[in-house]
């Protein structure tokens, strides 16, 4: 309505060609011009759309990768919405927003590929989560299993008795009579149809239509029906090969079934296990593992994990960031952010090398799962304040029951190292003698106002020691180890105000 005009991208031409219907069906009733660009269109029909995008008499235009032609040009585009972002190439995107140095861009997809979802991670793009599945959908029951015929065959049987059908997905066209044929000796009662993207687009149709109408019962294809296809009848699906396709257009695949409902299957063959290689097998359980509606956030997380995050400022679609570590990469490209937006950096926080006698730590016994005990600690190495983890350790006990000393004592020494932070110390430390050192590092200026804070606010005696770093000292009263880290905490707490 402001006068600019949008582009939609999809990536198959039945996808666009459902949006274009739909798009033109609600704006019906509103001075709004559509239209569509894609290879169902004769040549002549195509240049007319052409033409009138680029004088600016259509507002929304639809389209498959024709819309990235050099031909096409807009009047004054505004906004590009890219759906099923995850089939598009970083040169695909980037080739749209060269029509305006500044233009809006909304990307769809179910799961975000690992560079996109970086961007979002790390603040350069927006996201918003939708997690709200339709009503009376279930989750899909995914089973990961080697190729056998007697799993196909009751696989598809189960369907076909409950009065379903099925999809049968082999991603290599040359083979696909092949398996076309050992399905139909293998259910000699089901109705099977073969369709690639090869076939001509009428013949295609056909076939899709007879499908629908429920003419057949197995769809033996390959991935050209992993977007755009809602047929409500279809509740199993089986994947030949899932080893040779990737985490996100395995989870779209497994979309095309459960849009009803009832409950839906997913198999994911494979050949032997020994046989394939590890990163595709852990692939595959993450898909076994994130079963429950809206789960294509964490699988994209995954995803993210095993693939890495590719380059920002580039085409690369993978590789990961060795060279800083993963953690300083993101802080450095966060900060990069913010200069580029005009926001203010943070002055980068202190870390406080801190040096207890304390058995700190979280014994496995009391927290048995590895990945849940290297979140924990993530969670306390991240918290600024003492009530942040004051909130963490009450989790914690909650979930595991009361804790051990080990917690109790890295609780505690989380404390401290907060506390030394705020105070402006640079190292905490207990000699064997009970000896508590603090030491200073900085500006001189700096940190003669703390010291004079320190002698003139506590009501403790400190030796003063003139060496790198500079630092206080001063004799404990507790004579076992956790008690002396009890009395440090007191001890910086006052001083610290």
């Amino acid at each position: 309505m402001d006068g600019f005009q949008v582009a939609v991208l999809a990536p198959t031409t039945i996808l666009a060609m459902q949006h274009h219907t739909t798009f033109s069906e609600r704006m019906a009733n509103f001075p709004i011009k559509t239209g569509v660009l894609c290879r169902f269109l004769k040549p002549k029909d195509q240049k007319i759309t052409v033409e009138k995008a680029k004088n600016g008499k259509i507002d929304i235009l639809i389209g498959t990768h024709r819309l990235l032609s050099k031909d096409v040009s807009f009047k004054n585009i505004g906004l590009l919405i890219v759906d099923e972002e995850q089939k598009f190439g970083v040169k695909h995107k980037e080739k749209l927003k060269q029509y305006r140095s500044k233009i809006d861009v909304l990307s769809m997809t179910a799961t975000p590929i690992p560079r996109t979802l970086h961007l979002s991670l790390t603040g350069a793009r927006d996201l918003s989560v939708m997690n709200t599945p339709p009503r009376n959908r279930l989750p899909i029951q995914t089973t990961v299993s080697e190729s056998h015929d007697e799993l196909i065959k009751t696989a598809i049987e189960n369907e076909l008795d409950r009065g379903g059908q099925v999809y049968v997905v082999h991603n290599r066209i040359k083979d696909l009579h092949v398996l076309q044929d050992r399905i139909e000796q293998l259910v000699p009662k089901a109705r099977v149809i073969g369709a690639h993207g090869r076939m001509h687009e009428q013949e295609l149709e056909v076939i899709m239509q007879e499908f629908v109408a429920g003419r057949y019962d197995v769809l033996v294809s390959t991935v050209i029906i992993e977007n755009g296809l809602d047929i409500a009848n279809v509740n199993t699906i089986i994947v030949n090969r899932a080893d040779m396709m990737g985490l996100s257009q395995l989870y779209q695949l497994r979309g095309r079934v459960g849009r009803s409902s009832e409950q839906a299957y997913a198999y994911l063959l494979t050949p032997p296990f020994k046989q394939v290689e590890e990163h595709s097998l852990r692939r595959l359980f993450a898909l076994e593992q994130y079963t429950e509606l809206g789960s294509g956030f964490q699988i994209a997380m995954r995803d993210l994990e095993i693939r890495g995050a590719g380059n920002i400022l580039g085409t690369r679609q993978h590789g990961f960031i060795a060279a800083v570590g993963f953690e300083m990469y993101c802080r450095l490209l966060q900060e990069a952010v913010k200069e580029a937006k005009g926001e203010k950096i943070e002055k980068e926080t202190k870390e406080v090398q801190v040096d207890l006698p304390l058995d700190a730590h979280i014994p496995s016994d009391y927290v048995s799962d590895g990945a849940v005990r290297i979140t924990l600690y993530q969670e306390l190495s991240s918290v600024e304040s003492t009530s942040g983890i004051d909130d963490i350790e009450q989790g914690i006990i909650d979930r595991f029951g009361p804790a051990p000393p080990p917690v109790h004592a890295l609780i505690l020494l989380m404390n401290i190292k907060i506390l030394a932070r705020t105070l402006g110390c640079s190292k905490v430390s207990i000699d064997s003698s009970g000896i508590l050192s603090l030491g200073f590092e900085g500006e001189n200026e700096e940190i003669k106002n703390i010291i004079r804070k320190i002698l003139s606010e506590s009501s403790r005696s400190f030796e003063i020691v003139y060496q790198e770093p500079l630092s206080l000292k001063t004799k404990l009263s507790s004579h076992e180890n956790l008690a002396r880290g009890i009395e440090t905490k007191a001890v910086i707490e006052e001083i610290a105000g």
